[in-house]
């Protein structure tokens, strides 16, 4: 590729406020590791930050990637590399490639492999594909009637006489379901035949949950109204699940995102990891890891972490699931998490968000200057009295962490419980 002109680099800019900004830094001051070779143009520019900011171009299609947190592409950076290039001021030829140019390079070449291969791929009929989604849609459209009128029978007989039914009598409705081809909504069933016996609250809980799965079942029967957000939300309580080939490509959100915390679960048959990030704007997602009980999680991220990824995110209502799209890098660690709430308004965005989607079981919050207190499973206090109980929280640690003084909390709040799994202690980000 030839070099471009500066009118050309000027007709990329998104917009004038960029290519002023721009301007400004195109001078060989702030930069290093500048060079290029016949496809990319690299460099580092050194921003407010200790990290300089990674840039490359590839001049050919064109694409641009900076790892500062701007939304604009090409952001300032890179049109200020591009400037220096056109006038030959930097980024010369270079007679290896930055391992950061080329890493990105590799990656857009075997994306674009991946859909090429998909092109090439023989065409799905349609015909047999609208039968198979069909036939698939009949077995649920089944499986919910079965529900339903199992449900029924629970109430009739009263909720109480389900707390003297034997573990199997749960499992074999939520072995119904999975031959539905309804696995969310099974685990969900065979969680309950646990809760009934280890909460203490048991009987609320049966009753909300069951509320929960009737209003389920009436929204399934008329999924063709929903908006595509519901409908999606719906999907994902029924285990009804989108295939990562229909995320990838579909968006590419750019880091830096902060590490909020992360959670485990093992129901004996398949582990869960749930990783919460969060983008400079505020934007709150949820990336979700599986393995089967015998195979090994992903390597959990570290809370307070400042991870350089970018996501793609999933169909519904926030917050939503998303997927990395390229390799995580990691680069530093956050003094805080920034700023929280207090209970009562940890509270209100729960009732909003449940209100928008009944189906959503957790909500992400961070609550500011609460206290950690002792008791059953350990409580939380504001500065308002308002409390809290804990739930899946290492009692011990977190007193011992905050030894009774007021913190920040990341965690998740589900049905009034709140499950801790970050805090702010010395000016630092750790896991209790």
């Amino acid at each position: 590729m030839g070099r471009w002109s500066e009118e050309r680099v000027i007709s990329a800019a998104p917009d004038p406020s960029s290519l002023t900004a721009a301007r400004k830094l195109a001078h060989p001051g702030p930069w290093s590791d500048t060079g290029s070779n016949d496809v990319l143009v690299w460099g580092k520019c050194q921003g407010s930050g200790k990290t300089p900011y990674q840039v490359s171009i590839d001049v050919a299609a064109p694409a641009y990637r900076c790892s500062c947190p701007s939304r604009k592409f090409p952001c300032k950076h890179a049109l200020a590399l591009l400037l220096m290039w056109t006038r030959g001021e930097a980024a010369d030829a270079a007679a290896e490639t930055a391992a950061f140019a080329q890493e990105w390079a590799s990656q857009r070449a075997e994306r674009t492999a991946v859909r090429e291969r998909r092109q090439s791929e023989p065409v799905v009929d349609p015909a047999a594909q609208a039968k198979r989604l069909a036939d698939r849609l009949a077995l649920m459209d089944a499986g919910i009637d079965d529900f339903a009128r199992w449900l029924t029978d629970l109430v009739r007989t009263g909720l109480a006489s389900a707390r003297t039914q034997p573990y199997s009598w749960w499992d074999g409705v939520a072995g119904r379901l999975v031959d539905a081809q309804l696995p969310g909504l099974a685990a969900q069933v065979r969680a309950m035949g646990s809760d009934v016996h280890a909460r203490t609250d048991w009987g609320v809980h049966l009753l909300l949950r069951a509320g929960r799965w009737w209003a389920l079942t009436k929204a399934w029967r008329k999924r063709d109204t929903l908006t595509p957000d519901e409908l999606a939300d719906l999907r994902v309580a029924v285990g009804w699940a989108v295939p990562t080939a229909e995320v990838e490509g579909t968006e590419a959100l750019h880091g830096p995102w902060l590490v909020l915390g992360t959670h485990r679960s093992d129901d004996g048959r398949l582990q869960q990891q749930r990783t919460w990030l969060r983008a400079p704007d505020g934007t709150i997602i949820v990336v979700l890891d599986f393995a089967a009980h015998s195979d090994a999680l992903a390597t959990p991220q570290l809370a307070g972490a400042m991870l350089d990824v970018t996501v793609a995110r999933y169909p519904g209502s926030g917050p939503r699931r998303a997927m990395f799209t390229g390799p995580v890098a990691p680069q530093g660690l956050a003094a805080s998490l920034g700023e929280g709430g207090n209970i009562a308004q940890a509270l209100e965005i729960e009732s909003a968000a449940v209100a928008l989607s009944p189906w959503c079981e957790r909500h992400p919050v961070l609550l500011s200057g609460v206290r950690i207190c002792p008791g059953n499973y350990g409580w939380l206090r504001d500065g308002s009295g308002n409390a809290l109980p804990l739930v899946d929280a290492p009692l011990d640690s977190l007193l011992a962490l905050t030894g009774g003084h007021p913190v920040d909390l990341f965690g998740e709040l589900e049905e009034g419980r709140f499950r801790p799994l970050s805090a702010v202690v010395g000016g630092a980000v750790v896991t209790p």
